[in-house]
Formats: C-alpha cells, sequence, structure tokens
C-alpha cells in the first residue's frame, strides 16, 4: 500500500479498527513517519472516551443513540478549555467520538454537578518500581469519575488504572503510554461504573500484567 493510503490509516488504528494484518502494516509505517506517531497520540482522549463510554454505559442503550446538541456543546466547551486552540484536530475527533458513541446516561462523564460529596485523594510510591501516583475519585450518579497523577521514568511501556471491587471485581479506570525516560508528572483523565464505597484499592498496571503500584484509601 502506498505511504499516502497509510497515512489515511492513523485514525482507524488508534482507535483499534483495522485488522491484524493491516495493523502490523501499519505498525512498520509507523516507525518511519513522525507525522502519524503525533497523530496517534493526539487520538488518545478519543480513545478515552470510546473506552469509558463501553465500561459507564448499559447494554439496554441502543448503540445508534445520539447526543442532545446541548450535551455535545458542553462537552466541546470543556475540552477546549483544557486545551490550546493548535489543537483542532483533536477536537474534531473527541466530537466525531462523541456523535457515534454517547448517549444521554454516559454523556455525564465529562459533566459532573457542584453538588455532592467531596472528592478522595490517595497517593503511594512503590520503592521497588519507583513509581509515584495520587487518584483523585469523585463520585457521580453513573458511577465515579478519576484523575490519575503518575510519575514513572521507566518508560516507554503502556499501562493501566484498575479498580479492584470488595466484592474482587476488577474495573479497568483508564490507560496511558509512559513515555522514554520521562519523569514527569502524567495526569489522565478516566472513570468507573463502580463509586469510590465499592472500591477497595486501585493499582497502576502494566499492560504486561506488572503491578508498579498500589493505592489504598485510609
Amino acid at each position: 500500500m502506498r505511504s499516502l493510503e497509510r497515512h489515511r490509516d492513523v485514525g482507524a488504528y488508534a482507535l483499534g479498527v483495522l485488522d491484524e494484518a493491516e495493523a502490523f502494516r501499519f505498525e512498520d509505517h509507523l516507525m518511519e513517519c513522525p507525522s502519524c506517531a503525533v497523530q496517534v497520540t493526539e487520538f488518545g482522549p478519543a480513545t478515552r472516551q470510546l473506552m469509558l463510554y463501553r465500561s459507564a454505559t448499559p447494554r439496554t442503550v441502543h448503540p445508534a443513540a445520539q447526543p442532545s446538541p446541548r450535551m455535545l456543546d458542553r462537552l466541546l466547551t470543556q475540552v477546549s478549555a483544557r486545551r490550546r486552540v493548535g489543537r483542532r484536530r483533536m477536537l474534531l475527533a473527541l466530537a466525531a467520538s462523541v456523535v457515534l458513541a454517547v448517549s444521554a446516561p454516559a454523556v455525564t462523564v465529562m459533566a459532573g454537578g457542584d453538588d455532592g460529596p467531596r472528592p478522595l485523594t490517595v497517593e503511594a510510591t512503590d520503592e521497588r518500581s519507583g513509581v509515584w501516583a495520587q487518584v483523585r475519585i469523585e463520585d457521580r450518579d453513573w458511577g465515579s469519575s478519576v484523575e490519575l497523577r503518575v510519575k514513572d521514568a521507566a518508560g516507554p511501556r503502556d499501562c493501566v488504572l484498575v479498580g479492584i471491587g470488595r466484592d474482587g471485581s476488577e474495573n479497568v479506570m483508564t490507560n496511558w503510554a509512559v513515555p522514554r525516560h520521562d519523569a514527569r508528572p502524567n495526569t489522565v483523565p478516566g472513570g468507573s461504573a463502580m463509586r469510590s464505597d465499592d472500591i477497595e484499592r486501585y493499582e497502576v498496571r502494566s499492560t504486561e500484567g506488572e503491578t508498579l503500584v498500589v493505592l489504598r484509601p485510609e
């Protein structure tokens, strides 16, 4: 396949919709194309929103359900407040993910009321791995929203934040990629269908299954 056609596969690759053979060929292209590597990173927020939708939306919600214009406008306003104007492509990707995937019950992943209990914050450092993490969790009507701050200088590697329920159940709350040899704090948004009272602990893990740090609320 020509290089130009490979450029066009960047969105499909980032959202995980390429088949195995196409994804393998695109990864070869990605190693030689800095422009596509940047665009894959910019699709990260859209990918996380789709994962949150999948975990927070009841199966009874029709997959073609549409958000109201007011909901879409509020989401775009919140995103634009966090990003620079120059990141317009990322905003368009987020808007597209909402139109395709977000229904009324799930759109509250990005919208929280001012009333209710105060957010819970817990942090920990693992002496073995050297990873430090802080989780800020706030209960919502649909479950809980999460803001994770993490320092990990042992990259590159892909990681996930997992909430472990008191009943032993596990729920992936967010995921991210750790840059190579970068110990600066990385802030990642996330969410879960579980509420804070239902969660016994939080674990930062590599996607290969290694537990990097455990956070236990007091």
